[in-house]
């Protein structure tokens, strides 16, 4: 299979009881198959942290904006949003359901999962990337 963004070959990778195809030395993107990404919060399931420890080239460009084909059927892939939050974007295969996940988007979604666990964090990272450190400046001291 090639990489729906870069056309490099992907390459297996197994991280826990999941095997994916990431594309190793050339952009970095995952490719996972039906419900394989669902599995991301199961640590008896899938090593998450296995899926970020492969190389990439980062002098790999790739146009984040161009529709994807599916490396298994070559069809166009559709775009949504990965949770309600509307935070990650992912492109998925409205045929055989698997997942594309650009460079990033991972540590996005891990993220985004953590911070539901924890909502008083999730609270505070929101306002931190919307406000910036200045927030916590104005406040008062106790």
């Amino acid at each position: 299979m090639n990489c729906p963004a870069c056309d490099h070959t992907l390459t297996p990778l197994t991280a826990g009881k999941v095997t994916v195809d990431v594309c190793e030395g050339g952009c970095g993107g995952m490719w996972f198959d039906n419900f394989e990404l669902k599995k991301l919060s199961d640590p008896g399931q899938i090593d998450a942290a296995a899926l970020l420890k492969f190389d990439r080239d980062d002098l790999v460009l790739i146009d984040y904006e161009k529709r994807r084909r599916c490396p298994k059927c070559n069809i166009i892939m559709m775009r949504h949003f990965f949770s309600d939050r509307r935070e990650v974007e992912v492109d998925s295969c409205p045929n055989c359901n698997g997942v594309w996940l650009d460079p990033g988007e991972l540590t996005q979604i891990r993220r985004e999962a953590r911070e539901r666990q924890d909502p008083n964090e999730a609270a505070q990272n929101y306002l931190k990337r919307v406000f910036g450190t200045g927030l916590s400046a104005r406040r008062p001291q106790a």
